[in-house]
């Protein structure tokens, strides 16, 4: 697929920020519909990969309602550690949503999805490394447009709780397992 320059828009998640009087930054890239992921995203929008936070969206397993869904965001090189969030959310064990759920739940596709202005306003959980920055940039709501914002500021819209959520990879890799 070839590449886009995204049109920067008011999305209704910077609707959201400014009926809040929280300040941010638009920035837009160019979309690959190949490469989707928030390392390559990072790359485009001039951010390391742990500033960029990716949102997913997870479920209690065995859970057959939308009330057990739950949004994760971690830092975009990192791979969300499923125990963790269980822990964090009280329950006994989360899975990834299925892909085909995500636009129906939550109004954004994949590679646009955010916790701020989604169609079902789930809990959410952020990895605690996203107060290590001055600013961090997650999705507007669109593929190709990110938001740049302070952190305590996209916890305050988002009502976030803070937990650590992320595998830890040199753990995994020392030991040589995974998962």
């Amino acid at each position: 697929m070839t590449a886009r320059l995204a049109t920067p828009t008011k999305t209704n998640a910077a609707r959201l920020l400014d009926s809040l009087g929280i300040a941010y930054e638009v920035r837009a890239y160019e979309v690959d519909l190949e490469d989707l992921t928030a390392i390559s995203v990072a790359r485009k929008i001039g951010l390391p990969a742990e500033q960029v936070f990716k949102t997913l969206l997870t479920r209690a397993a065995g859970a057959t309602g939308h009330a057990d869904h739950f949004f994760a965001v971690i830092p975009g090189g990192a791979e969300l550690d499923l125990k963790k969030l269980a822990q964090a959310a009280g329950v006994k064990k989360v899975e990834l949503a299925s892909l085909k759920d995500v636009e129906p739940l939550t109004g954004y596709v994949r590679g646009g999805v955010t916790v701020m202005a989604a169609k079902t306003a789930f809990p959410a959980y952020a990895d605690e490394t996203i107060e290590l920055f001055d600013v961090i940039s997650i999705s507007a709501g669109v593929r190709g447009v990110q938001l740049v914002l302070a952190p305590a500021d996209y916890l305050r819209a988002t009502a976030a709780v803070l937990a650590d959520l992320a595998k830890d990879m040199r753990a995994e890799s020392a030991t040589g397992t995974r998962g």
